[in-house]
């Protein structure tokens, strides 16, 4: 008998009432709490459907996040000015085809990064108490915050690109020991950049931050590597 093994990568789509309740709390419509009850709201719905496919392990459908990689920036301050398109810059394919956005050009960290609160451990805590299945987390890779590096805004507080990712390193290992005090036994690392150096226009972009395409390999690895290391009672996923 063959035994297959599925469960979601992330991110689902967000229903529309909780597109609408962003848009009441931009506008004031709604205040804070109000708007955290629709998003809890929409977590129970995306447990519902994980547990109703018969997934053994469920994620919070990254509900609570702007983008897959935005609870990084949403928890941590020194990261600059910029908007959506900061983590969705590049070539994109739809149903109308190759859509394209540009890379937001003042993208820099502009000052030391400093953790104002836990990236995730908040949204795990809700994911636990709400299901009997595996409750599944996501990070981001820390090598996939070079796109928040710049050697033109960011010099005055990381003259290194090396320099930039060891602070990312070490808020996201503190961010892995908190998740595995709450009680998490699978986190997933988001390294989608690592696909993305296949592209000639992305790997120039990334090369042209120091590092050759071997570095980016080695030592992106490396890095990766440093958020997981220790933590034997943990399966870490690796989504490229």
């Amino acid at each position: 008998m063959i035994t297959v093994h599925a469960d979601v990568i992330g991110s689902l789509l967000r229903p529309p009432e909780l597109l609408k309740a962003h848009e009441q709390l931009a506008s004031g419509a709604i205040n804070s709490p109000e708007f955290k009850g629709v998003e809890d709201r929409a977590v129970d719905g995306a447990i519902a459907l994980q547990e109703s496919g018969g997934l053994e392990i469920v994620t919070d459908g990254e509900m609570r996040r702007q983008s897959f990689q935005s609870q990084m920036t949403a928890a941590v301050s020194g990261f600059g000015e910029f908007d959506l398109d900061a983590f969705l810059w590049g070539a994109w394919y739809d149903e109308h085809g190759v859509q394209k956005k540009r890379r937001p050009r003042r993208i820099g960290a502009t000052s030391k990064l400093q953790k104002l609160r836990y990236l995730s451990a908040d949204e795990f805590s809700y994911l636990k108490s709400k299901t009997s299945r595996i409750p599944k987390v996501t990070l981001p890779s820390p090598s996939l915050w070079a796109n928040f590096w710049s050697p033109k805004y960011s010099k005055d507080a990381y003259p290194t690109l090396d320099a930039f990712l060891a602070d990312i390193v070490e808020i996201l290992r503190d961010e892995v020991q908190e998740l595995v005090r709450r009680g998490a036994s699978y986190i997933q690392i988001d390294a989608p950049h690592y696909g993305l150096l296949l592209d000639p226009q992305t790997r120039s972009f990334y090369e042209k931050l120091g590092w050759s395409l071997s570095q980016w390999l080695a030592f992106g690895i490396e890095l990766d590597n440093a958020i997981m290391d220790g933590f034997p009672e943990v399966t870490f996923g690796f989504h490229i």
